[in-house]
């Protein structure tokens, strides 16, 4: 089983769309890519920790492939938003990928020049090692699921 690190917006979607793909076995939201170890909602959302909101994922590579899951990653937002993903705007909402070894940033950095050809060079998204991530806050986790009316 591996682990990958995504940042696509407000996590609350990606978590939903992801969680149904076959192969991935377990979704958590949080944050990474700040300055600090441990921060809260609160202050990720005033902009100033450094962090982004993402989707931790835990899959099965026998079934889906990291490069799957990156492809997937660039259908699910619009990569050419700097900081922002309409209608959420802050640097909480960048677009970036986070690689937990070399592999995953080779991967990273194909799958991104593959989808630059097709938006004339104006991907955004950030390709970064995981650093400082923390889980979000429990009322955040599943999010969706839980207040479907």
């Amino acid at each position: 089983m591996q682990k990958c690190y995504l940042a696509l917006g407000c996590f609350w979607k990606p978590e939903e769309k992801f969680k149904s793909q076959k192969g991935i076995i377990d979704t958590e939201v949080g944050y990474a890519g700040g300055y600090k170890s441990k921060v809260t909602y609160e202050e990720v959302c005033q902009g100033n920790t450094g962090h982004a909101e993402i989707v931790r994922l835990s899959f099965d590579e026998k079934i889906i492939t990291y490069e799957k899951i990156l492809e997937l990653f660039f259908k699910m937002h619009d990569p050419t938003q700097k900081d922002m993903q309409f209608p959420d705007v802050g640097t909480q909402y960048r677009s970036e990928i986070f690689y937990d070894n070399d592999e995953q940033k080779k991967i990273a950095i194909k799958v991104k020049d593959n989808f630059n050809k097709v938006y004339n060079n104006k991907i955004e998204t950030n390709i970064s090692p995981i650093k400082n991530y923390c889980k979000a806050e429990e009322y955040h986790q599943r999010y969706i699921e839980k207040n479907r009316r």
